[in-house]
């Protein structure tokens, strides 16, 4: 299809676009038609017939290995590598824990990390007396302060460095591959937040060296919430504590209660998955591989969000924080005299914009997805422009529709 027409038939199977300017996949992505169908008929179904039949499990086990290849196929990984779990969170718990911690071992991280992955590294350090170190990377943007912040925090007795491949505050990419290299020189295991990176840039997981790489379903798989993925590299499998993870599920095992995973990432897979979310989650996944193609989401999404980034550094009074040169898909900025909170709402009010703030650095961020338009974001900048062209007293009111005999008459 040439671009316009492939456009318009994306939108189409996404209704949510209709409700406004959809700029916060990077909290919850717009749902496919499609999926949404899926998990319909499964709940339906359930419903129906019930859940307690032997065979609805072996099939839905058949659903689970759908999700694994869907969620392999899009990292460019193998399936055996791949554990469903219920978020990001969930990934990034696990692969903390995978660690057999002592007393005077070392963690780092960045100060720039989602809660999902500081607050298993907090609880780390409270129950074993282990110390957690901060590399000091500023917005992200600078590669060689970064490396240099790791290579400064990465001291010896470090038993895993967690860091998330975009920032998921400032929307910067980190050179991950690199930092990962120091680690393993220095005998630690790697930890990645992939939650703001897969579905939106190109992610060869085995290229990032990462032992742990944790997925979002949610987000820009435009999966259900409650999904996600942890792809652990083949050494980690043997290397990881299991006892501390505890998860041999009967859906990683089969129903037999046979297991055959030795060197299988399913021994990280948990129980009591929402069963038609996991056939949304495959769908999703298949929708985007193979109905709109990989390579036009990552080349369309990434083009468009410089360019808005570029569009909003150019208004006087706006502050890009997201840096342009490391950036991916979410953009991150200020506008002056205005808190991100009141901007956001005024924003919201005015062009129905859908985003949200960053309350650490008083932001708003937008993520800019393939399935935006330049005109949503000529009409997003526009209001932006105004805002920054007044003060929260000064704005000119927006106009408003009288409904005539509404009255008290």
């Amino acid at each position: 299809m040439p671009d316009a027409e492939k456009l318009a038939a994306v939108r189409e199977a996404l209704p949510a676009l209709g409700a406004g300017i959809y700029l916060n996949t990077g909290s919850a992505g717009p749902i496919p038609v499609e999926s949404a169908a899926a998990a319909d008929e499964v709940s339906a179904w359930e419903l129906r017939t019930g859940r307690a039949h032997p065979d609805y499990f072996e099939i839905f086990l058949e659903r689970m290995a759908e999700a694994r290849a869907g969620i392999a196929a899009i990292i460019g990984a193998d399936v055996d590598s791949i554990a469903i779990t219920h978020a990001t969170t969930d990934g990034m718990n696990l692969a903390t824990w995978a660690v057999d911690w002592r007393s005077g071992d070392r963690a780092v991280t960045t100060g720039q990390e989602h809660a999902g992955g500081l607050g298993p590294l907090v609880a780390v350090r409270d129950r074993f007396v282990v110390e957690l170190g901060f590399a000091d990377i500023g917005d992200g943007g600078d590669d060689d302060r970064t490396i240099a912040a790791f290579d400064a925090a990465i001291l010896p007795g470090t038993r895993l460095v967690s860091l998330s491949h975009v920032l998921w505050t400032t929307g910067a990419r980190l050179p991950v591959d690199r930092i990962a290299a120091i680690a393993h020189e220095r005998g630690a295991l790697v930890a990645i937040d992939g939650a703001q990176a897969v579905g939106a840039i190109p992610v060869a997981v085995e290229e990032t060296g990462a032992d742990f790489y944790a997925v979002a379903g949610e987000k820009w798989l435009l999966g259900p919430e409650g999904t996600g993925a942890l792809w652990v590299a083949p050494a980690a499998v043997e290397r990881a504590a299991t006892s501390n993870v505890g998860y041999f599920s009967f859906e990683s095992i089969g129903l037999d209660g046979v297991a055959m995973l030795h060197g299988n990432a399913r021994r990280f897979e948990a129980s009591n998955h929402h069963r038609p979310s996991i056939v949304g989650l495959a769908r999703s996944c298949g929708w985007l591989s193979m109905y709109v193609g990989l390579p036009w989401i990552h080349a369309r999404g990434t083009a468009l969000a410089r360019a808005t980034a570029e569009r909003l550094a150019g208004i006087p009074g706006v502050e890009l924080i997201t840096p342009r040169e490391r950036m991916a898909t979410l953009v991150t900025f200020r506008i002056r005299g205005w808190s991100a909170q009141a901007a956001l709402d005024e924003l919201g009010s005015r062009v129905f914009a859908i985003a949200r703030t960053v309350p650490s650095l008083d932001a708003i961020r937008i993520s800019v997805g393939f399935f935006n338009t330049e005109t949503e974001i000529d009409r997003f900048a526009g209001a932006v422009e105004l805002l920054a062209a007044h003060t929260p007293e000064s704005l000119p009111p927006r106009s408003r529709l009288t409904i005539l005999g509404q009255g008290d008459g």
